[in-house]
């Protein structure tokens, strides 16, 4: 059966951790591993994490670098070298690669989401497997990605996949650290996302060169889970593994998808968009919109937190801080501390105009 599967390596698992070098033996394992499966019928989508660290090893540098502009430089020789190595290895094979550069830019401004949404589908019809990588020369600070984990969930969520595959440095997650609990127990299976918070993480599972961790790792799970991918941690220097594991092999970590994933634009809503505020909520709309799917009233506000318009994306919280829901917003920041605890009716006579009648309709509210 053809599936579409989404597969993300980490800089840990492309470069050797003493020298920052690439390791071209698993690099090309890879290649081999990804020919095999698009040849076998299925649709393939790589993200590559990498740029900077093999930037980093061409300029000579000992460390990571912190400052923007000297990441981005970096970022942008590293770029050409990587695909050059997957072009030589995948042409070896064969097998047509495209480089798709994001931005969160790309995944925010719903015209841009869809004609990504759109791009990839050609791609991946036309038999080629996409390498897919955060623009870190142009992406700015506040709307980076912030890791490729992230960045391999929210492909994974635009294309629809079947799978996202998470190769690390590390075989699973455990109970515990197994370093510092002996009998630490491996978790093989993670039901849908409701139990995501509870897992135990075994180290940060990351190196000097990368930006991840196994913490971005059950952030990414979470975010492909609620649109319904099952995703699966496993060893990065193992590709074949996911052979394995789409042969029903218990490798590695998998999570399963939540049974009901929720529509594309909620996705876009929940992961797409970054929050631009808080509003903060009583007992009661906490209530009506997490078991009624109701719409948000303003008479369920308690706080507003944050600058906003509009058609802006906030975060929902209860009087406690946790977010239990994203959504649109109808009014802004302003217009809110005006309103919040207000019923419907009055909202005209205070704002001096015919309003909206909710604050976050439930087509634009979305649960996390």
């Amino acid at each position: 059966m053809q599936q579409t599967l989404v597969v993300k390596i980490g800089t840990s698992s492309l470069t050797q951790p003493e020298t920052g070098q690439l390791a071209l033996s698993t690099i090309a394992s890879l290649a081999e591993t990804l020919s095999y499966l698009r040849r076998s019928g299925h649709q393939v989508i790589l993200v590559s994490s990498g740029a900077v660290g093999v930037g980093c090893t061409r300029l000579g540098l000992t460390e990571r670098p912190r400052r923007m502009a000297l990441k981005q430089a970096v970022a942008a020789v590293g770029q050409g070298r990587l695909m050059h190595v997957y072009d030589d290895l995948f042409t070896t094979l064969q097998q047509p690669i495209a480089q798709v550069l994001l931005t969160r830019s790309d995944l925010v401004q719903r015209r841009r989401y869809v004609n990504a949404y759109n791009t990839f589908q050609e791609l991946l019809k036309l038999g080629v497997i996409p390498v897919v990588n955060e623009n870190d020369t142009v992406a700015v600070e506040e709307l980076k990605f912030g890791d490729n984990d992230t960045l391999s969930a929210l492909v994974a969520s635009l294309v629809e996949a079947d799978w996202l595959f998470l190769l690390t440095d590390v075989d699973r997650l455990y109970s515990a650290d197994p370093r510092s609990v002996p009998n630490a127990q491996p978790i093989i299976l993670v039901s849908h996302g409701t139990q995501l918070p509870q897992v135990q993480i075994s180290g940060n599972g990351t190196s000097q060169w990368g930006t991840g961790g196994m913490v971005t790792k059950i952030a990414a799970a979470r975010i492909a889970t609620s649109a319904g991918i099952r995703t699966a941690i496993t060893e990065g220097k193992h590709p074949q593994n996911i052979v394995k594991i789409l042969q029903g092999e218990p490798i590695g970590t998998q999570f399963e998808p939540q049974p009901q994933p929720s529509r594309a634009r909620k996705r876009w809503i929940a992961h797409g968009l970054i929050p631009a505020g808080k509003l903060y909520l009583d007992e009661g709309a906490v209530s009506a919109i997490c078991q009624g799917g109701k719409s948000l009233l303003a008479a369920g506000i308690v706080a507003v937190e944050g600058e906003f318009y509009p058609q802006e994306a906030v975060q929902l919280c209860s009087r406690s801080g946790s977010e239990i829901a994203r959504g649109l917003v109808n009014y802004s920041s302003e217009e809110l501390r005006q309103i919040q605890g207000c019923q419907s009716h009055e909202i005209s006579a205070i704002l001096g105009y015919a309003s909206a009648g909710t604050v976050i309709h439930r087509d634009n509210l979305v649960l996390i």
